[in-house]
């Protein structure tokens, strides 16, 4: 998978492409350097998929649930501020990931050893010309 986002202009259809492409993958774990537009993407993505709330990045909740136009809830984390990666133990990452539900996950480099084997990994790069390049 390689998607250019050329602005923000042009989000909404990216995260359209995204959808059609990601298949039955429900965990999906967002790389990318601060600034390069992951919470940007995943609040497109969440509209995408018929979310009607506030998509909004979860730093300091750690996770978001959302419920998108199936009713089926959606889990937003966010795992920049954790301290130690036994954490997401506290918080029931397990259940989550297990759910059947869609997990997408921010800075998830922070808690690498307890990402499931089919976790779906994604690469958010931006280029010198301000263009976004979403590939896996």
């Amino acid at each position: 998978m390689e998607i250019t986002i050329q602005s923000l202009e042009h989000i909404g259809e990216a995260a359209r492409q995204f959808v059609e492409q990601m298949g039955t993958n429900d965990i999906i774990a967002f790389y990318g350097k601060m600034g390069a537009g992951k919470t940007t993407f995943i609040k497109a993505l969440c509209q995408q998929l018929g979310v009607t709330d506030t998509v909004t990045s979860p730093t300091f909740a750690i996770v978001n649930e959302y419920l998108d136009g199936n009713q089926h809830a959606i889990y937003h984390f966010d795992f920049y501020r954790i301290r130690r990666p036994e954490e997401v133990l506290d918080i029931g990452f397990e259940d989550y990931t297990s759910s059947g539900n869609l997990c997408l996950i921010e800075w998830p480099e922070m808690i690498e050893d307890y990402l499931p084997d089919d976790t779906l990994r994604i690469y958010i790069d931006e280029q010198p010309d301000g263009t976004r390049i979403i590939h896996n």
